[in-house]
């Protein structure tokens, strides 16, 4: 049995890791249990809302306004119980965190940007790595531009982008090249091409093969492949070479730009002296007294953690926070109480490709203002008890496109809670 910390953050997905740096910047003894490895699967764009109403496929080019008519339309979406200065603020010491980190990302700003994505369409976003920047600039402006492919890179193809995109950005020309690089031929992957480009001698070969097709171009994209620990001086790089910004589009899962922000956030988490259980998995959670005791399966030998407060950050299905049998969708490791259609009949609508979603997305955990769980009568489960991100109720991140703003916004609203309800001695201004 450990010493106890001030708060146990279970999960280490955007949600989890943000709720562990801001915990710990507020000068809070954090552990955290759960690998970071479903980060692999995010495209590297953090999303505040893009779509709402759903049914009508309306985006947002100020996600701000589209935030407060959200919040008026949707009384119970989680983004009703945020104010938009605690989400704004987040995102900004979200943004200031992974710049610590080494991985730069554009400023929380007004507006979403509009971003070329890896199956040629276009996606609204609203911070997006610094390395993505330059194409958003390209296709606002709609300059020519010369989108770059590989031999054997067969996730990602320039010529199904520039015909996905179509008349939307109408002077595009692609590019098929052999990759500049010794072992690097056959089928490739886009982690082997941005572990190569981390040489500079390679980034100078993939610049001459590109400089005689420029032609018009006055910017170049590529697969998101430029680095992994150094793809700014990558992009840098090959931009003073080729006279053009150079930009990467967003790639399919895994990713490169999702490898960059785990390792981004496993080094900001570490350096805030978070006690991080990467290879452990949270079994139970039981009430000792006015602590939380938590059992931990993990290698070589089983591990008890004790913690003043636990917040949540588990996910939905992928990560395991919520899970189902024929009957019911359950959260398995407390067994709280999870709002949900009344039967698995109306899990799902007749048409898979409903524009109105399927309300098993919208199945999730209830929490109070203060996001501490509640039980099917709307009573705080225990006051020291959150639940944060995906794993909330009434919302459908994937098509309203707000994953990463529910994540970080509820995490700092826990967090903040979680501050004012362990007392000024356990925190920092």
């Amino acid at each position: 049995m450990s010493a106890t910390h001030d708060v146990a953050v279970v999960g280490a997905g955007l949600a989890g890791m943000s709720a562990a740096v801001f915990a710990a910047n507020r000068g809070l003894r954090v552990v955290q249990v759960g690998n970071a490895g479903a980060l692999l699967f995010a495209s590297g764009l953090l999303d505040l809302l893009g779509v709402h109403p759903m049914a009508e496929a309306r985006g947002w080019i100020d996600p701000w306004a589209g935030f407060e008519a959200l919040r008026r339309d949707l009384p119970d979406h989680p983004y009703t119980k945020l104010a938009a200065a605690q989400v704004r603020a987040a995102f900004g010491e979200l943004a200031a965190t992974l710049d610590e980190a080494g991985l730069a990302y554009t400023a929380p700003g007004e507006r979403n940007h509009q971003v070329l994505t890896g199956v040629g369409t276009v996606k609204s976003t609203y911070c997006l790595p610094r390395t993505m920047q330059p194409g958003a600039a390209a296709l606002a402006a709609g300059v020519p531009c010369l989108l770059v492919d590989f031999d054997g890179l067969r996730e990602y193809s320039a010529k199904a982008l520039a015909a996905g995109v179509g008349g939307r950005w109408p002077h595009l020309r692609t590019l098929r090249l052999t990759f500049p690089a010794p072992g690097v031929a056959g089928e490739v992957y886009a982690a082997h091409i941005a572990l190569a480009l981390e040489d500079r001698a390679t980034r100078e070969r993939l610049a001459d093969l590109i400089r005689p097709h420029l032609g018009d171009a006055r910017a170049v994209g590529l697969p998101a492949v430029l680095g992994i620990t150094r793809s700014a001086r990558a992009a840098a790089d090959l931009t003073e070479a080729l006279g053009v910004p150079i930009f990467e589009v967003p790639t399919m899962p895994t990713s490169v730009p999702g490898l960059r922000l785990k390792n981004a956030l496993e080094r900001a988490v570490a350096a805030r002296g978070v006690d991080r259980r990467v290879h452990g998995r949270v079994v139970a959670v039981q009430r000792m007294g006015d602590e939380f005791a938590l059992s931990v399966a993990a290698t070589p030998a089983p591990v008890a953690l004790r913690a003043r407060a636990v917040i949540l950050a588990t996910g939905r299905f992928m990560g395991q926070g919520l899970t189902a049998d024929r009957a019911r969708v359950r959260e398995p490791l407390l067994d709280l109480h999870v709002a949900q259609p009344a039967t698995r009949a109306d899990w799902h609508r007749t048409d898979l490709f409903d524009p109105r979603g399927h309300a098993l997305n919208r199945a999730g955990v209830e929490t109070d203002d203060g996001f501490r769980a509640c039980d099917g009568r709307g009573a705080v489960v225990h006051p020291r008890l959150f639940a944060v991100g995906t794993i909330l109720a009434h919302h459908d991140w994937a098509r309203m496109k707000c994953g990463a703003g529910l994540a970080v916004g509820t995490a700092a609203a826990a967090v903040a809670r979680l501050a004012d309800e362990l007392g000024p001695a356990r925190s920092v201004s």
